[in-house]
């Protein structure tokens, strides 16, 4: 991927990626650099542990996750009412969870931005060896990673209804978080 600057409109902001593929660190530099307000930032780990505190990463059932996605909706629907960005950040992998924010997005007629990150198997499972937290494991992230390959693909995203796929680089490409944050402009409604 080149470094020139990629625009991303206002609107609503999809990540796409495995665990440890460099999601949350994509998006805290991009706060860090006043690219995104923090609360554009809608993430489902967040709003997890908001819920259900320390007991988070142990909330993982069907009622928790009805929860969490649905706080995760409105909170998304709140902003793109308001014409501000809002950036999705969970794994978005399947073809039903980017089905749902399509639907949010098209309510409200924002443009829809997908962020993919495509990082090889190794570097996913090396990366998530490094992270503090002991809730996915190494089958979650292949299993995970399987269904990026299969259901993400460029093509199928921009059938799906995105108007912009960009690839997000990183440690596998030998790109930090704070370089690939770079690459990218958000434009404010």
């Amino acid at each position: 991927m080149s470094a020139e600057q990629m625009p991303v409109p206002a609107g609503l902001v999809v990540l796409v990626g495995p665990p440890a593929s460099g999601k949350t660190a994509f998006v805290r530099e991009l706060v860090a650099r006043g690219s995104l307000d923090p609360e554009a930032v809608v993430s489902s780990d967040a709003i997890r542990a908001e819920l259900f505190g320390d007991e988070g990463a142990d909330a993982v059932c069907d009622a928790a996750d009805a929860r969490i996605f649905d706080e995760r909706d409105r909170r998304i629907a709140g902003r793109l009412a308001a014409g501000r960005t809002a950036v999705a950040e969970s794994t978005n992998v399947t073809p039903q969870a980017r089905a749902r924010l399509a639907a949010l997005a098209e309510r409200f007629g924002a443009p829809v931005t997908v962020l993919r990150f495509p990082q090889g198997e190794a570097d996913l499972l090396r990366q998530n060896a490094e992270r503090p937290r002991d809730d996915v494991s190494a089958a979650d992230v292949r299993a995970y990673a399987a269904l990026m390959r299969r259901d993400a693909d460029e093509a199928r995203l921009r059938a799906e209804g995105a108007a912009f796929v960009y690839d997000v680089p990183g440690r596998g490409q030998g790109v930090t978080p704070a370089e690939a944050a770079r690459r990218f402009t958000f434009r404010r409604a």
